[in-house]
């Protein structure tokens, strides 16, 4: 106990420290900012992210989807085997 009465002695009295005022604002903004943290949560959940389609995506979408089923069955009755077109060897 006589060690922490020497060491209280050698702190300089001329230094500045935080001490209670600087926790009381660090809890406040920390405070603060969790409050912020658990309203943004709270309004991003009720957002509702359900976009409208474009229908210029869609129609670009059907004309490149005809050109493109012909080949997928045409290897679909290449391989009626389920392999994927992978040989067994």
């Amino acid at each position: 106990m006589t060690h922490l009465v020497s060491f209280a002695k050698e702190v300089d009295e001329d230094k500045v420290t935080p001490g209670v005022l600087g926790f009381i604002v660090f809890a406040a903004m920390a405070l603060a900012v969790w409050a912020l943290m658990k309203s943004m949560s709270r309004h991003m959940n009720r957002v509702d992210f359900t976009q409208v389609p474009d229908p210029k995506a869609e129609q670009a979408e059907q004309a490149e989807q005809p050109a493109a089923e012909p080949a997928r069955t045409e290897s679909a009755e290449a391989e009626p085997s389920g392999q994927g077109g992978k040989k067994q060897g």
